[in-house]
């Protein structure tokens, strides 16, 4: 993406539609260096795989097309089989290596985002005890305060709302790849689609302990 596309902020309406999917409003506090780096890191594992190609990618960063699905709906997995068989490749093995890479892309991404979400979700918990000794403090501030924390959590319940759906996906692609395009690669894609499930069962009970907290 264009520099000049970019901003700070981009991603800041992955908080509020994680929040307002519960009916709860965003908050108006300003987003800390580490929060806005949750938003960034959670976007590529919530946005559809196939959606980072398309010509109007931008408008997907600044949440403008809502092509992403509820936070808590799960999606069907036939779709990303159904697109991965749809468009037009070159070689059976063109289509086995973008499967293979969807999904080592998501293998890579997880650890960076699980680490960022500890580190929030451990300064919100110093947030939430301090509402409590903090003098003078009104009723919209400790509001604000709420809601940002409900933010972060949500969204790391999201996150791995998707990486379940996503790795559900692949699977069902690669049996059907299998079926119609036999290929040695898909041994490749077995071994890194397993790679995926170990990497988000090692992050899960640590998304679960922050989500639980909320």
């Amino acid at each position: 993406m264009r520099p000049s596309l970019v901003s700070d902020d981009m991603h800041a309406w992955i908080g509020a539609e994680a929040v307002g999917s519960v009916g709860i409003p965003a908050s108006r506090y300003p987003l800390t260096d580490d929060e806005r780096e949750l938003r960034d890191l959670a976007y590529p594992l919530i946005e559809p795989p196939f959606s980072r190609q398309r010509w109007d990618n931008i408008i997907g960063e600044y949440g403008l097309n809502r092509i992403l699905t509820s936070p808590w709906n799960h999606s069907d997995p036939s779709l990303y089989g159904a697109e991965l068989m749809a468009r037009p490749f070159r070689s059976a093995t063109a289509r086995y290596q973008r499967l293979i890479e969807d999904v080592r892309n998501d293998v890579v991404r997880i650890e960076p985002f699980a680490r960022i979400a500890a580190r929030v979700a451990d300064m919100d918990d110093k947030r939430q005890r301090s509402l409590g000794y903090i003098h003078d403090l009104d009723a919209d501030e400790r509001a604000n305060a709420e809601r940002r924390i409900a933010e972060n959590r949500l969204i790391v319940r999201w996150v791995f709302h998707s990486l379940n759906d996503r790795a559900e996906g692949y699977h069902f692609a690669l049996e059907r790849l299998v079926a119609a395009d036999p290929s040695p690669l898909a041994a490749d894609a077995e071994r890194v689609w397993n790679l995926l499930k170990m990497r988000i069962g090692r992050a899960a009970p640590r998304a679960e302990k922050i989500a639980a907290r909320g």
